[in-house]
Order: C-alpha cells, then sequence, then structure tokens
C-alpha cells in the first residue's frame, strides 16, 4: 500500500534554528526519504515571532508549510504580510476576524496533504475552542484528503493527550508543540493516529528552552523581568517522522527525531 512520510519539524527557534534548518535540512529530508516537510516557525524571528524574510528563507530551503501558535502575531508586520504566504498558517481557533488561514492542503509527492494549525487554552491566552474548530476544519477539509496532519500548539501535556485521543481515527497525526522539551511518548492511537504531546525544540541546546541560560535563571531568582534573546551553541533539528498510508490516511508509524 502507497505511503508517504511527512517531515515535521518542532518549533525553530532564532537565528541558531534557523541556521540549522538552512545547513542540514536537505540532508535529513534524504535520510527520512520525506515527501512533505511541515516546521512550526513561530519564534523563528529572534526567539518571538515570525516574518515575512524568515518565512522566505525556511521556504526556500524546503520546508512547504509553516506553522505558528500563540506568538504569530508578534511581528505586527505579518498582520498585513500573511496573505501573501498561502502555506504559512495562524492557528485556526483564533477569534474571527484575523487574517490568513489555519490550514491548508499540501502536495506530498502528489498525494494531497491537509496541514492544520491549532492552539491550546489551558494556561495560555483564551482563544476559540481546539476541538470544536477542529471539528469544523474536517468538515471543510475535501472527502479526496485522506491524510491530515495537526500541529497542536500548547502548554498542557492534558490538553494535547485529550485532543490526541479525540481525533484518533479521524487524522493522520496530532503533533504537539510550544513547550519546547520533547516528550518520550511517540505511539500510534488505537484508531490509527500518530501522536507525540511535543517534538520538541529545533533551537539552541545551552539555553532555557531557547533563551540565555543565565538571563532565564536571573528571571526566576529575583522575579525581575530580563531582556528577552536568544541561546548560543549547537542547535539539534528536534521534530517527527510520520509515515502515513495514502489511501486510508492511517498512520503506520511515528519516530521522534533529534539531530
Amino acid at each position: 500500500m502507497p505511503v508517504r512520510r511527512l517531515l515535521f519539524l518542532g518549533d525553530i527557534f532564532g537565528e541558531p534554528g534557523m541556521h540549522a534548518v538552512e545547513q542540514r535540512l536537505a540532508r535529513l529530508v534524504g535520510d527520512t526519504g520525506a515527501h512533505l516537510v511541515i516546521a512550526n516557525g513561530e519564534n523563528s524571528a529572534a526567539g518571538l515571532g515570525i516574518n515575512a524574510s524568515g518565512a522566505q528563507r525556511l521556504l526556500r530551503v524546503g520546508v512547504q508549510v509553516i506553522t505558528t501558535g500563540n506568538h504569530v502575531w508578534h511581528k505586527r508586520e505579518l498582520l498585513q504580510q500573511i496573505e501573501e504566504f498561502p502555506t504559512l498558517l495562524r492557528p485556526a481557533n483564533l477569534p474571527p476576524g484575523n487574517p490568513g488561514r489555519g490550514w491548508c492542503v499540501a502536495d506530498a509527492d502528489g498525494a494531497p496533504v491537509a496541514v492544520v494549525c491549532l492552539v491550546g487554552r489551558v494556561f495560555m491566552n483564551p482563544v476559540d475552542c481546539p476541538f470544536q474548530t477542529a471539528d469544523a476544519v474536517l468538515a471543510e477539509v475535501p472527502e479526496e484528503v485522506r491524510m491530515v496532519l495537526v500541529d497542536f500548539h500548547a502548554e498542557a501535556t492534558s490538553e494535547k493527550q485529550a485532543l490526541g485521543r479525540y481525533l484518533d481515527g479521524r487524522v493522520s497525526a496530532v503533533l504537539g508543540t510550544h513547550t519546547h522539551v520533547a516528550t518520550a511518548d511517540a505511539r500510534v492511537l488505537p484508531g490509527g493516529t500518530g501522536y507525540i504531546t511535543d517534538v520538541g525544540m529545533t533551537g539552541p541546546r545551552d539555553s532555557v528552552i531557547g533563551m540565555p541560560t543565565e538571563r532565564a535563571v536571573r528571571r526566576f531568582l529575583t522575579q525581575m523581568p530580563q531582556r528577552p534573546g536568544v541561546g548560543d551553541g549547537p542547535a539539534p533539528i528536534c521534530g517527527a517522522v510520520v509515515e502515513v498510508e495514502t489511501s486510508s490516511g492511517k498512520c503506520r508509524r511515528v519516530e521522534r527525531i533529534e539531530g
């Protein structure tokens, strides 16, 4: 039975993460045999938000769909620019009136894949219900599109697991982002949906979730605000490879990657 391999990259953080993708994505695609590359670009612009130049850089090196999250509008110029990028997604469950789109259909070597971007509500800003929004999006996805990948950008592991279970059997994969710390729970759920609570961060290893260590520690010690920034040093590419049957949309295998 024909399959497609979908390569998903976790939160790209600042210039170290961008440089890692630019330098190593081509080899990673070859090593994994990926037919489609999706990346969360939420923190690609100096650790907070994404801008047009960053989106162009990612698309130029082979990322085909860019997802985001709660910091999507941190670079306010994107409010006017996002319509120029049909595969740059903002969360689908933002309230009405937000520009851009929350899902799209991409091509994986001749087979269509719907990519959906959702953001959580627990410990995060108030947005529309991701569960009900997922239902509404799936009702719009053309029937011939059997493969569906969901990036759930959320804080609480319970909310992520609940959405994975809720969508089990209806989507090909639910992959979590936002916490920047990879979880060891890659699995195929009973209904055939691949799941990982968080795929991890594509960004500086010597940091606190991407930020300079000393600033993060100082903030916790003093409870005083610190100037944001991006950590230094090597940046592993963290993400996942999902192998999906083209006819059924079922996940055969999901594997977290880091390299």
